[in-house]
């Protein structure tokens, strides 16, 4: 005869045979609800169902894993000059070093390139993995806690649409990375409300903060822990459940403080953009808690950029999202006599959004103040409810839900995933969705200049001006792309206009700088790549620009140090070697010559220009034998085509 786990009353609270508290209300229950309330086993152990969820996500995400870099990757993954050692330790110790200061993050990106280099699916892989790993421990989370249909909960998390932009986008692995860390520290802090271990709560605390180094967004946890801890026993008790989370609330405030300090000073999430009024900020923080939830139940036009709402308080419609919130929040309070669940759901769901709900500046809102990976860990909550849900189904009903349920969002995850696949598909597919997407039509120019199409850039720059006029970033990529076409002359007046409108923008000095040079106007040039350097130590391309324009202007004394520090932040590039030879042949440095020349064949040996080059020295220095092989070599590249 089947074990059936049955809800017995104790002491006012409702538990099982085994003494765990159901999510269910406390009411009188028929022998049938009661059945369908027993928090679900599984047949095999948690290792094997961590198996059957990656061999799921691996399936869905399929499209992704063959997906390239997007956007801000290059700014994560493809970093030169944090590589080394010397990188690693900027990593943790220089704030500014990386577009973000989340240094486990960006020392797991370190360990990665390591391993596979500048290779996508290494990437790709290991995200899948990591939510995979989320949605196991996410449902061995709501079993811990006595959740009926705990797995429920986690499949659906796993191939909800919602959850695609966090897998399928690289730069996202802060969100993967930070929920694994966050159900780590989660378990091992319900774990030390069991045993009051001073072991168990350091390993817990260690986590947390492990998790906070990945994303700041996770210093929801100890509000959420005290909202679960309400959740079971009805109260909170200042020993038992406030006392034990107070150091996680400071590190959590400090952590929040520290990177709400770096969106403002160091990526620009300041200025007329973000000057709402409180009053906007409300009326914001109500829509964007309602968008969320509405997405999750129906995830439909999902996009990389939504259109960013116009916000003004004086509507008064615009209150309505808000007033809903607080209708809803007040009838499942009045609710939660009977039952805690819904009303905790709530509370975790708009608390783990709250750094996101417009009350604090994230770079973002710049083009739009939703985004699907802003509600990848606050999601969590949502699916618990339906796995609960789920599971007072009927057996029968109950798998005929959750397979088409699965299917279903399974389906959709795939071919949102496929969206990922490169830059080109991931901004066409935007604008087809969101037509007047000023940001998506910006990335694209940049992508087709990327790709050597800057011509057919030309025109995705000029309507991102059009529909958003007066954008120094916007006037910069303008500029950029007619440099690439080779049109200087009519680069200067875009490029004029980026650094009046924002003199501290390095990459504009450098692109302008290069376009005087270009036209003749060298002096000039000279001072804005000064410039471009001097606000970006670390701007490769600014040192070699800087380094040709000294050159020509027969200072190579000036220009050797520029060179070698474009050769020490863009080693791979041939050119810059080229033009770092020339330098020190013609300061008679003829063996760090020779050094250059001859690395720069081992990147490209059929490059014409470096066997012309090593030729020429070689003969300086009285080696004949030695400089005619590298004239013959190149004379027979050039025949067959070599560059």
């Amino acid at each position: 005869m089947r074990r059936v786990s049955l809800l017995l009353r104790r002491g006012g609270r409702c538990i099982d045979s085994r003494g765990r508290r159901s999510l269910l209300p406390r009411t009188r229950m028929s022998s049938r609800s009661r059945l369908q309330s027993a928090p679900p086993r599984t047949p095999w152990p948690d290792p094997v169902m961590f198996g059957l969820m990656l061999l799921v996500a691996l399936a869905v995400y399929w499209p992704a894993l063959r997906g390239e870099f997007i956007w801000d990757d290059d700014a994560h993954v493809t970093r030169v000059d944090l590589r080394s050692l010397g990188g690693l330790w900027r990593i943790w110790f220089e704030p500014g070093a990386t577009q973000q200061f989340y240094p486990l993050l960006h020392s797991a990106f370190w360990m990665e390139h390591k391993l596979w280099g500048d290779a996508p699916i290494g990437y790709h892989l290991v995200n899948v993995g990591l939510h995979a790993g989320a949605a196991t421990l996410f449902a061995m989370l709501l079993r811990r806690l006595a959740v009926p249909g705990a797995w429920l909960a986690g499949i659906l998390f796993l191939v909800h649409p919602v959850c695609v932009e966090s897998v399928a986008w690289i730069s996202e692995q802060k969100n993967t990375l930070s929920l694994v860390l966050y159900l780590v520290a989660a378990h091992a802090y319900l774990r030390f409300e069991g045993k009051r271990s001073p072991g168990i709560y350091a390993l817990a605390t260690a986590v947390f903060v492990l998790a906070l180094l990945t994303k700041t967004v996770t210093a929801s946890l100890p509000a959420a822990l005290l909202v679960v801890g309400w959740w079971r026993h009805g109260r909170l008790e200042w020993r038992r459940d406030v006392a034990p989370l107070l150091p996680w609330f400071v590190a959590g405030a400090v952590s929040g403080l520290f990177t709400a300090h770096f969106e403002r000073v160091l990526i620009g999430a300041e200025g007329a953009d973000f000057a709402l009024e409180w009053a906007d900020r409300l009326v914001l923080a109500g829509r964007v808690f309602w968008f969320y939830a509405g997405k999750l139940l129906w995830p439909g036009e999902l996009m990389f950029f939504y259109p960013r709402w116009t916000i003004d308080a004086g509507l008064w419609w615009q209150w309505l999202f808000l007033a809903a919130g607080i209708a809803l929040l007040g009838g499942l309070a009045w609710w939660a006599r009977r039952a805690r669940g819904p009303l905790a759901v709530a509370l975790l769901f708009g608390g783990s959004l709250f750094p996101v709900l417009g009350f604090f500046n994230v770079y973002p809102f710049l083009f739009s103040y939703v985004a699907d990976h802003f509600q990848y860990l606050a999601s969590l909550s949502v699916f618990a409810l339906a796995g609960a849900g789920l599971s007072r189904l009927e057996m029968t009903a109950r798998w005929a839900a959750v397979v088409a349920l699965s299917l279903v969002l399974g389906v959709l995850s795939w071919r949102q995933a496929g969206m990922y696949r490169d830059p080109f598909t991931l901004y066409e597919t935007t604008l087809e969705r969101n037509p007047a997407c000023w940001m998506a039509h910006t990335n694209l120019g940049i992508a087709l200049v990327e790709s050597g199409r800057a011509d057919l850039a030309l025109a995705h720059h000029e309507e991102a001006l059009r529909l958003r006029p007066e954008y120094a970033k916007g006037e910069h990529n303008y500029g950029k792309a007619l440099n690439h076409l080779g049109r200087f002359a009519e680069a200067v007046a875009p490029l004029r206009r980026a650094v009046a409108l924002k003199p501290d923008f390095a990459s504009a000095h450098n692109e302008l700088g290069a376009a005087l040079m270009s036209t003749g106007r060298t002096e000039e040039g000279v001072l804005h790549l000064e410039t471009a350097v001097s606000l970006s130590r670390d701007f490769g391309m600014a040192h070699w620009n800087l380094g040709l324009a000294l050159a020509l202007s027969e200072r190579v004394k000036e220009a050797l140090p520029h060179f070698e520090a474009a050769v020490r932040l863009m080693p791979g590039d041939v050119d810059v070697r080229l033009e770092l030879s020339l330098a020190l042949a013609s300061e008679s440095r003829y063996a760090e010559a020779i050094v250059q020349l001859e690395k720069a064949l081992e990147l490209r040996p059929d490059s014409v220009a470096a066997h012309q080059q090593l030729a020429l020295v070689l003969r300086d220095l009285g080696r004949a034998a030695e400089a005619e092989a590298h004239e013959r070599e190149a004379v027979r590249l050039e025949r067959s085509g070599g560059r």
